[in-house]
């Protein structure tokens, strides 16, 4: 049997507050503290405490690039998300050296793998055009 929450991290990455309401009560809303627009973040997140600048960095290079924390049936959950700012250059990097979509980028889980050629590329032993005997 399958269990999803219907309870979403709603996040102000301004204030640096999460709060966990369900999706169809009145919508997203508004931050109480700063009137700021609330973010849907999704059910499986898991919410940097306040003084940790570092995740809330790269939570906020997260969910301004459009990816969130909403998973899937039969715990599947959201795949892979960055949870310091140098996973998220590395992922960057990977964006702008591949032409890979942000979005794609932040979500891979090794950069150094991947690429537009996949990661069975790199693995092939020997140059192209040359036979073993």
């Amino acid at each position: 049997m399958c269990f999803y929450s219907s309870r979403m991290h709603f996040v102000c990455l301004d204030c640096r507050v999460a709060y966990k309401k369900t999706a169809t009560s009145h919508g997203p809303g508004r931050c109480p503290q700063c009137r700021g627009e609330l973010i849907n973040a999704g059910a499986d997140l898991a919410v940097p405490k306040r003084r940790d600048d570092a995740g809330w960095r790269a939570l906020d290079a997260v969910l301004r690039s459009g990816l969130t924390f909403h998973g899937g049936c039969c715990g599947t959950g959201p795949g892979y998300r960055p949870r310091t700012p140098r996973e998220v250059r590395d992922r960057l990097a990977l964006a702008e050296r591949t032409g890979m979509p942000v979005k794609k980028a932040l979500a891979v889980v090794d950069p150094t793998t991947a690429d537009r050629y996949g990661a069975a590329a790199r693995r092939r032993s020997g140059s192209p055009g040359r036979r073993r005997g």
